[in-house]
């Protein structure tokens, strides 16, 4: 795991942003595991302007979102559906069949998780998946006591995310309890994972995912034994971290031809 620590959200975006240009100019046919909520926002209008500004192609790239609710039509406001459309895919040339969000109004949820699981392994994988950190440590739906081998599935919401994410709802009401999310087994398999955490909010769950046990009761965590996970970060986000001068030393000190990498 590598600690990347900035002082602004949006400089951790930016360096996220570079990572993931270097992947899709690397390999045009990159496989992308994508997430939603404000952590990601300043990342996705980033990669926009560089595919609007830098000629950055998205033309080959399949992408895989990590989670959607259950009960919500595509187009309600709060769909994850309606996020990918308005932050992201409609500012890139990524084409419409290369596109997979879990179906929320799935009629036989089981069966659409084992397929949604089993489209990505015949994608050849993810190539970089990009995350966020839940307050609780949770990552994508994978609520505190998810088994840290598990697959794409159907999982029930704790009261404190519901709370979290209510505020991109009209009623707190409406936040559905089920969702469908990609397992922490499967997020694992990606090649390479980008986690994005800013805010003081988020302080106590980066510091014991990157240095506290690795445990189910924190879910990111488990990215300690992720061969390739870079974890980047704001000042307030790091700000309960006892090592935060050493990772930002090595940051610095990368080798030349490290950077960005």
């Amino acid at each position: 795991m590598e600690v990347i620590i900035l002082p602004t959200a949006e400089e951790a975006s930016e360096v996220a942003a570079r990572l993931v240009a270097h992947q899709l100019r690397a390999k045009s046919d990159s496989v992308l595991g994508l997430a939603t909520g404000s952590t990601p926002c300043k990342l996705y209008q980033l990669l926009a302007r560089m595919h609007s500004v830098d000629h950055l192609d998205f033309s080959r790239v399949t992408t895989f979102n990590l989670d959607e609710y259950i009960g919500l039509d595509p187009a309600h406001p709060a769909s994850y559906h309606r996020f990918m459309e308005e932050n992201f895919f409609t500012h890139v040339n990524i084409s419409r069949d290369r596109i997979h969000i879990p179906d929320g109004l799935a009629r036989d949820v089981p069966a659409y998780c084992d397929a949604y699981e089993k489209g990505i392994y015949d994608a050849g994988g993810i190539d970089l998946q990009i995350l966020g950190l839940g307050s609780d440590g949770h990552l994508g739906f994978n609520e505190p006591g998810s088994s840290l081998s598990s697959h794409t599935r159907i999982k029930t919401l704790t009261e404190r995310t519901r709370n979290d994410n209510a505020r991109y709802f009209t009623d707190d009401r409406e936040v559905p309890h089920h969702v469908i999310t990609m397992g922490l087994g499967t997020i694992m398999n990606s090649r390479m994972c980008l986690l994005l955490a800013f805010g003081k909010r988020k302080a106590q769950a980066v510091a014991e995912s990157v240095e506290g046990p690795v445990t189910a009761s924190v879910p990111g965590s488990l990215l300690q034994f992720h061969s390739r996970a870079k974890v980047l970060l704001d000042a307030e986000a790091a700000s309960l971290l006892t090592r935060a001068d050493y990772y930002q030393w090595v940051y610095k000190n990368k080798p030349p031809w490290q950077s960005d990498l």
